[in-house]
């Protein structure tokens, strides 16, 4: 089955109802073997592009992945990026703002991550979650230290929308190329993804009472998804909004994604000029002596 990525891109300035958009589908391999066997295509082809992306030194690709609890953003880093080479790829993860970071503007801490030409960047969370959790939790934006004038409720979405669409396209313009990928996870598979996570003593460790309480806000998330992404998918910084209840599937539309981002860079090796070739040339001779 051919992956369209077009089919999850959601268009500048689309309204979005995330009821309407699936959180599964038709599966695209027929087995786990050809599954598997797909993925490692796609992770190989991968790692041949960062590597052109590396040596030709021109762009740099930021992922940035969102999504609620248990929406598999762990995962799919970890298969997706398998294959890529550690030295041309850095993931970030995001978690509470600590106290320095509250004393900065909302995206301070995440431009301290930002990838160098050649690399990619991944970010596990991001400055997103300043609309996303934040929004959710107003509390939150009380404890930031913002002025009360700042802190209007009418407005500050929309300012915090344009800054984060006005950065992207900075980024854009000086050679970062943005993939933003939304995990769509329902409920009903986060809650039995939670009891896995609870009944399976190896994954004990990735549950805390903090993920059953951010459930009880689960309409309001959906909300604030449903508004970020209209706000913020841009031609140049595109949202994907991924089903996520079958992992295996979100895991081969995330690499096909990856994929076609690199894909669409203008991307070559380094030419050697004349010069050098006579340089290598001479310090062939001196090894094969």
């Amino acid at each position: 089955m051919k992956i369209d990525t077009k089919d999850f891109c959601i268009r500048p300035g689309e309204k979005v109802n995330l009821k309407k958009w699936p959180t599964t589908g038709k599966p695209i391999c027929a087995s786990k073997v050809e599954y598997k066997n797909l993925l490692e295509k796609h992770i190989e082809h991968m790692s041949a592009l960062q590597q052109l992306l590396y040596a030709s030194d021109r762009y740099a690709l930021l992922l940035v992945f969102q999504g609620m609890d248990a929406a598999g953003k762990d995962g799919a880093i970890r298969h997706v990026m398998s294959g890529v080479n550690p030295q041309g790829c850095e993931v970030s993860s995001f978690k509470q703002p600590s106290a320095e970071e509250l004393q900065h503007d909302f995206l301070w801490r995440s431009t301290q991550r930002l990838p160098e030409r050649g690399r990619i960047g991944i970010f596990n969370r991001s400055y997103y979650e300043e609309v996303l959790a934040v929004r959710v939790h107003p509390e939150l934006l009380r404890s930031e230290g913002l002025a009360e004038e700042l802190r209007d409720d009418k407005d500050i979405w929309k300012q915090r929308y344009r800054s984060i669409v006005e950065m992207e396209n900075h980024l854009h313009r000086n050679g970062t190329r943005i993939v933003k990928i939304f995990l769509h996870l329902s409920a009903e598979e986060q809650r039995k993804r939670f009891l896995a996570r609870i009944d399976e003593p190896a994954k004990n460790w990735k549950f805390s009472l903090a993920d059953i309480h951010e459930r009880k806000f689960w309409k309001r998330y959906m909300e604030a998804f449903e508004e970020c992404l209209r706000a913020t998918s841009t031609r140049h910084a595109p949202w994907f909004a991924v089903p996520a209840d079958d992992k295996d599937n979100a895991r081969l539309i995330v690499s096909q994604i990856v994929l076609d981002a690199l894909g669409d860079l203008r991307m070559s090796y380094p030419r050697t000029t004349p010069n050098r070739r006579i340089e290598l040339q001479a310090i062939r001779k001196l090894l094969v002596k």
